[in-house]
């Protein structure tokens, strides 16, 4: 199965690194990764270069200048350049297990897009894996980690329970670890880049692929990651957020009026 990865960044280039080993260990390696940047400084861009050398699969820098948190926006144009048809999409603050890219392949499946969860790592352990910039063993990974079922791996269970974990919860998602199909985030014009600073712009993404009849299924003991520690973004433009998501349901909206289609690949900078 033909897959983009997009790995989304910010000035953070000790946890992207230790993310790119990770995927480095995939058994199931993506066609692509694509790094949605949403302005880091130069220590990133360099890391990014050592990389391209490394990787056995393009590894293409999508990047614009730092204007303020805008995560929706970069990854439009990340999707909006990706080559293959389906897309999982992380966050560069994790560390991926090596069967991660080859459980969303298998979930992977018409009418559908996935939303996954992650084992949380306490501050110490992310602070030596940082230091270190390496991948430790997942026995330990799975030791450390805060909330230890998120990091269980069950395949047999996977399949079984995608349509029905957290059905009460339909519009819960995380946007670290979650997968589509790219013809279905064009339909709804992508992310919504009204939605600035953090918060809400997965759940609202969530409900317009929703309201156009997708259905979300949750990759449960498999898609397994985990999430290196940092203190908390910048909340003070949730409320606004929230509202943007609120009108959302209430309007029954499927199209976002800010969305992918108001730019051309051309004007997408890659490096």
């Amino acid at each position: 199965m033909n897959v983009s990865l997009i790995i989304s960044t910010y000035n953070w280039p000790e946890a992207l690194e230790v993310c790119l080993k990770s995927i480095l260990k995939q058994s199931h390696m993506p066609n692509e990764v694509i790094i949605a940047d949403d302005g880091s400084g130069r220590e990133t861009t360099e890391l990014i270069k050592l990389y391209k050398n490394i990787f056995p699969v393009p590894l293409k820098h999508v990047w614009h200048a730092d204007e303020g948190f805008q995560l929706a926006t970069i990854r439009n144009k990340a999707i909006l350049v990706a080559n293959y048809d389906y897309i999982i999409q992380i966050d560069g603050d994790l560390i991926l297990h090596p069967r991660f890219v080859a459980d969303h392949c298998k979930l992977a499946s018409p009418g559908n897009f996935v939303s996954g969860s992650r084992l949380l790592l306490p501050e110490n352990f992310s602070k030596q894996i940082l230091s270190s910039r390496s991948v430790p063993s997942f026995l330990s990974l799975l030791i450390r980690g805060e909330n230890r079922l998120n990091a269980t791996r069950i395949p047999v269970l996977t399949k079984l329970l995608a349509p029905v974990y957290k059905k009460k919860q339909p519009f819960y998602v995380k946007g670290c670890n979650m997968a589509f199909w790219r013809e279905d985030l064009l339909r709804v014009n992508g992310y919504n880049e009204a939605i600035i600073g953090w918060g809400k712009e997965d759940s609202e993404l969530a409900v317009r692929l929703i309201n156009d009849g997708i259905t979300r299924l949750f990759i449960k003991f498999g898609g397994i990651c985990y999430h290196i520690y940092h203190k908390v973004a910048s909340r003070e433009k949730e409320d606004i957020n929230d509202n943007v998501l609120k009108q959302t349901i209430k309007n029954g909206l499927i199209i976002s009026p800010a969305g992918i289609n108001s730019r051309l690949k051309s004007d997408v900078t890659v490096y």
